[in-house]
């Protein structure tokens, strides 16, 4: 089926649940491991306290649910067009596993370079459809750029 052919409301309905989806498995994960092992880690002085981390990533996730979605009304893109999205969207995902569920600092500094380039061609894509889209993504890769010092911080002090 092409995506001409998929109705706005499916494809609405496919961008937000897959970021629910991506948000409730990295929850999980994360839920694991932060009130105990990540406790015991040795945080670089910029570390936000961890209320602070909930409210971002909600707000984050949002963002990013509307500007797929504002992407998918104003072209109507195959699939493809949205393939950064789905892409960054895997990796952000894939670092919350490897952070919190593997507890690997390491691994997770590992996919933070491919995630921050994914954002940043996603930011790219969205831009040849909806520069408002595309800046919808910016406040994300500013706090993902901002995540990788934290993540490094943690690999150095805690060797």
């Amino acid at each position: 089926m092409s995506a001409r052919r998929i109705p706005n409301w499916l494809g609405y309905t496919a961008i937000i649940v897959a970021v629910i989806l991506v948000q409730i498995i990295g929850g999980l994960a994360t839920a694991s491991s932060v009130s105990t092992w990540y406790q015991t880690l040795v945080k670089p002085p910029h570390n936000p306290p961890n209320w602070v981390f909930a409210p971002v990533w909600t707000i984050l996730y949002i963002l990013m649910t509307v500007a797929a979605c504002r992407v998918w009304r104003v072209t109507r893109p195959s699939w493809r067009s949205l393939g950064w999205f789905w892409y960054q969207l895997q990796l952000n995902l894939l670092w919350s596993v490897a952070f919190f569920g593997l507890r690997s600092p390491q691994l997770a500094l590992i996919v933070m370079l491919p995630l921050i380039y994914a954002i940043y061609r996603n930011y790219r894509a969205f831009r040849m459809h909806d520069a408002v889209a595309a800046n919808l993504l910016l406040p994300y890769l500013a706090w993902v750029c901002f995540a990788l010092t934290l993540n490094a911080g943690i690999v150095i002090l805690n060797p």
